[in-house]
């Protein structure tokens, strides 16, 4: 039985509608509940990432080139949006400090090793390019040989033009890219 690893990348409410939401953002939450439901029902592999960041923020690298406070652990905003939570039960969430995660790199490779059943690790999230085009080639980089995707549809970027950007530099590195010019805010 084939299976794959979903990963939802920093679907928190700072991304959202919070701190550094976007319309766009906001439109993609349904369609990624769908997506974890889909995976759950499955007996697929949901992994979220947390982007986490503390009261020092702005003393960071990051918070001296984007400096809004988000992602504060414990805030409302830290959180992820909680009926992508409720939809996938016990996920895994990895706490992260910056746009991509050695942990999640670590995480997906042992998973892989431990289920030979898995056979595809997809993507969805925000920002695409940021944070998920961070963690795809991240994953690809610890993963060569499996095959590794990301849904349009369920992702967001910053703006449409630098989403658009970020797929195509994806689809360049072997990312598969699945719903490109479909996504729901077009």
């Amino acid at each position: 039985m084939s299976k794959k690893i979903l990963v939802v990348v920093d679907m928190q409410k700072d991304f959202i509608d919070g701190a550094l939401g976007s319309a766009e953002a906001v439109k993609i939450v349904e369609g990624c509940k769908a997506k974890i439901e889909a995976a759950v029902a499955a007996g697929d592999t949901v992994i979220f990432t947390r982007d986490t960041h503390g009261e020092d923020y702005m003393n960071t690298e990051e918070g001296k080139n984007l400096p809004v406070v988000h992602c504060i652990k414990g805030t409302a905003g830290w959180e992820i949006e909680s009926c992508l939570t409720k939809a996938a039960g016990n996920a895994l969430i990895l706490d992260k400090e910056t746009f991509g995660s050695k942990e999640l790199g670590h995480k997906v490779s042992e998973i892989l090793a431990a289920d030979k059943n898995i056979e595809s690790v997809e993507l969805c999230g925000l920002c695409t390019d940021i944070c998920v085009i961070s963690n795809a080639l991240l994953i690809k980089a610890f993963n060569p040989n499996i095959p590794i995707s990301v849904d349009a549809t369920c992702s967001a970027g910053v703006t449409p033009d630098s989403h658009d950007t970020a797929l195509k530099a994806m689809a360049s590195c072997q990312i598969k890219v699945s719903g490109q010019g479909t996504e729901p805010w077009r």
